[in-house]
């Protein structure tokens, strides 16, 4: 299975990069593209300023184009995106294959005094349950947003489903590198599966303060290990997942044996 991670900083209403690099990676036979959060949206404090009908109209704009995208090129497309139903804006992830879509919404997002994506957009407070799981040529994934792989929960949710890579777009800022890198690496671990991780880069100034955002999107290994990564410039990253390593690592550690014998 070949997978690509796309780094970008804010691309607004512009689909100019993004047809450009999956033309490269289609030519490369790459079966999945994943995206970064707020890579098609603006970030969201700059949301927090703009009017329903403007976030709308981009939401309906990155909808059509990621569609025609995944038809062209025959490839799966995973994307968060900002969506508006019944004047209501949610914070969503998208998977667009050639043929259909699907949307997962954030079930746990943001909510310190700085940044309170919870308060702003209209997902439900609500007991949590499995998050979007799909194949793509036999390989399972399953997707989480960035703020959610911090909770054992989510996790637990995936144990049954045998997944062979999360799929974890990001939005991480102020120098929290090490910590997501070590977070993550943990997670692939213990789960005996890949993690493939696509955070953006660009930067949003407001009075008192820079976010800037980093990049360094990668891809962790069944075992642990970090295979790839990449800097804090705009990049695209291609990878070979296999399905036989995550099986061997499964077998090699036996965590889910351990768990199962003590039920």
């Amino acid at each position: 299975m070949r997978a690509a991670v796309l780094q970008l900083n804010a691309q607004g209403m512009s689909s100019t990069k993004l047809y450009n690099y999956i033309r490269i990676a289609s030519k490369n036979n790459v079966k999945l593209l994943l995206l970064g959060e707020y890579t098609l949206n603006p970030f969201f404090k700059e949301l927090e300023g703009m009017s329903l009908s403007m976030i709308q109209e981009q939401a309906q704009h990155q909808i059509k184009v990621l569609g025609e995208l995944a038809s062209t090129y025959a490839m799966v497309i995973v994307a968060p995106l900002v969506t508006v139903k019944k004047g209501k804006i949610y914070k969503s992830i998208m998977k667009f294959a050639p043929a259909s879509h699907a949307t997962y919404e954030q079930q746990i997002l943001i909510n310190y005094p700085h940044w309170n994506e919870e308060k702003f957009f209209a997902n439900k407070i609500a007991p949590l349950k499995a998050p979007l799981t799909f194949k793509v040529d036999g390989f399972k994934f399953a997707v989480m947003a960035g703020f959610e792989t911090h909770f054992d929960a989510l996790w637990s949710e995936l144990e049954s489903k045998n997944i062979d890579c999360v799929l974890v777009p990001s939005v991480s800022t102020f120098d929290s590198y090490e910590r997501w890198k070590a977070l993550l690496l943990t997670r692939a671990f213990t789960h005996n599966c890949y993690v493939l991780r696509a955070n953006r880069i660009g930067e949003y100034k407001e009075q008192d303060a820079s976010w800037k955002f980093y990049g360094d999107s990668f891809l962790a290994s069944p075992n642990g290990e970090l295979l790839e990564h990449l800097g804090n410039k705009e990049e695209l990253m291609i990878a070979d997942l296999s399905h036989a390593e995550v099986q061997h690592a499964k077998k090699l550690w036996k965590f889910k044996e351990h768990a199962k014998k003590r039920v």
